[in-house]
């Protein structure tokens, strides 16, 4: 049975295609093949990372989203007998998720003997409130077949809010039951860390691709390779993963 890891968050530049590109290469790690999807209309970051042979999938007509052509997403994923992670934009997200939503495609894809996780992004900063609405307005409206992976990315700021983290909040609590796991990007030093990782993002390289270039320091490789396995740890741990 494979597992549909979509990423969805309404809210932009909150991390999605790194967590979609940290997902794929862990699964690579494993030796699995992944089928990689970027959906984003205006910023196909995920389709960015060669190293992960990520497949744009055109969701537009002309200057309009077309929902029509998500059907094209069903086929591809009805087909996969590997695990599919499907990156998509804040510009998609509202027509994408009234799509599974209305054509009950959830329920599709466990008929299929496939199951849909989706991994969404809370993150600290002016964008705390909003990205937290998102995940609350996910869990109410997906169907029970549906699995959650909440990520907590720091970069921003501590999330937290009146005193009380992620997981004091209503929003939380109330749809706990929904969710599978809770992954914590690491808080890296802005200097050093941060700065490592930032550029990788932005070059749109692998940890593996970064840990094999000779021309970055030591120091620099030795902290990838300490946040790669940070991260890896969380999602060995994570069942759905």
């Amino acid at each position: 049975m494979s597992k549909i890891h979509m990423v969805l968050q309404g809210k932009g530049g909150v991390g999605k295609s790194m967590i979609a590109a940290a997902i794929a290469q862990h699964k690579m790690s494993k030796g699995q093949s992944p089928l990689c999807i970027d959906t984003d209309p205006v910023n196909a970051t995920f389709e960015g990372y060669k190293a992960l042979k990520v497949r744009r999938l055109n969701i537009m007509d002309g200057d309009e989203i077309n929902t029509r052509n998500f059907d094209v997403l069903v086929e591809l994923i009805a087909t996969a007998e590997n695990d599919v992670i499907i990156d998509n934009g804040a510009s998609s997200f509202v027509p994408l998720s009234h799509y599974l939503i209305s054509n009950q495609v959830p329920a599709l894809l466990q008929d299929m003997g496939h199951t849909l996780v989706v991994h969404t992004v809370i993150t600290g900063g002016q964008a705390l409130l909003d990205t937290v609405s998102g995940f609350a307005q996910l869990a109410s409206q997906f169907p029970t077949e549906c699995l959650f992976v909440v990520w907590l990315n720091p970069y921003w700021g501590a999330i937290e809010h009146d005193g009380k983290g992620f997981e004091q909040m209503k929003a939380y609590t109330a749809n706990k039951g929904r969710v599978s796991a809770i992954i914590k990007i690491p808080t890296l030093k802005e200097e050093t860390y941060g700065r490592d990782f930032a550029e990788m993002l932005q070059e749109r390289m692998t940890f593996d691709e970064a840990l094999a270039m000779e021309s970055l320091t030591i120091m620099t490789r030795q902290r990838l390779k300490i946040v790669r396995t940070q991260l890896y740890g969380q999602m060995e741990n994570t069942a759905v993963l």
